[in-house]
């Protein structure tokens, strides 16, 4: 066992220094398996990569377009998904990166990586097709943490817990629409990632409620919802509510901005 992981280490050194690696140079063509074996899909390399560096390669992610139709025929321009009823949500349907990348919205409030999301991919632990060679087993692992998506695709959380008596969908005319009718001295220290815009988010909230609905509940891909850090504020209380006592509170150090890693 020691030696496959010694030859592996070899391998992957050998690689990393006989191609040209795709993180420093890509004026040079590299051949398929070497560029899968690159350093800048593993750690620690990818965890500095930039959006230029993997669209290097992955380009097409930007450049592929929804279908017009589905396989059933139903037109994309006739219909809504109810994620297109926010307010918030502009233009027609786009693809999955391009919504997250290059749309007007994903600009204004957030600062997305593809690093925020992918984190490296080990073609080791891919499954094999067919899925059982010489009956070789490996495990099919996800190519994103899905907790990642849960942090703005989560359900509404409990509205008991903030004192609605229902739902925001259903509650929202009671509080004139407003977040931050409570939310202005509640929970102040928010968005504080480096994949967000916090100004900015505040801002347009103060305009518009679904740019807070929208990631809390509104675009909801999950039943769950997200336990956020309880990050400290002023007039928290000290006693700690029954439900948020697992909670962490500090967010994942992947995710601190650089001001956040200088005061460490």
């Amino acid at each position: 066992m020691k030696i496959c992981y010694l030859l592996s280490a070899w391998f992957l050194l050998s690689i990393g220094t006989a191609s040209l690696s795709i993180a420093s140079d890509n004026s040079k063509t590299i051949d398929y398996h070497r560029a899968q074996w690159d350093p800048i899909h593993f750690s620690p390399v990818i965890d500095s990569a930039t959006n230029e560096q993997c669209l290097a390669c992955h380009q097409e992610i930007l450049q592929r377009q929804v279908l017009t139709a589905s396989p059933a025929g139903v037109k994309a321009d006739k219909t809504l998904a109810w994620y297109q009823t926010l307010e918030t949500y502009e233009g027609p349907q786009e693809t999955f990166h391009r919504r997250h990348l290059v749309t007007p919205y994903a600009k204004k409030i957030m600062d997305m990586k593809c690093t925020t999301c992918h984190q490296g991919e080990n073609p080791r632990e891919e499954a094999p097709i067919p899925p059982n060679v010489n009956n070789t087993r490996l495990t099919l692992r996800k190519q994103v943490n899905p907790k990642i998506c849960l942090m703005c695709h989560g359900k509404f959380p409990d509205p008991q817990r903030m004192g609605l008596p229902s739902p925001w969908n259903e509650s929202r005319e009671m509080f004139q629409n407003n977040c931050l009718l409570c939310h202005v001295a509640v929970r102040t220290h928010r968005h504080q990632v480096n994949f967000l815009k916090p100004e900015a988010i505040e801002a347009e909230g103060k305009k518009n409620s679904d740019v807070c609905y929208g990631c809390h509940g509104g675009r909801q891909w999950y039943r769950i919802s997200y336990p956020y850090p309880r990050h400290e504020w002023k007039g928290m209380p000290e006693k700690t509510p029954e439900w948020a006592k697992d909670r962490p509170t500090e967010s994942n150090p992947r995710f601190l901005t650089k001001q956040q890693r200088a005061q460490k």
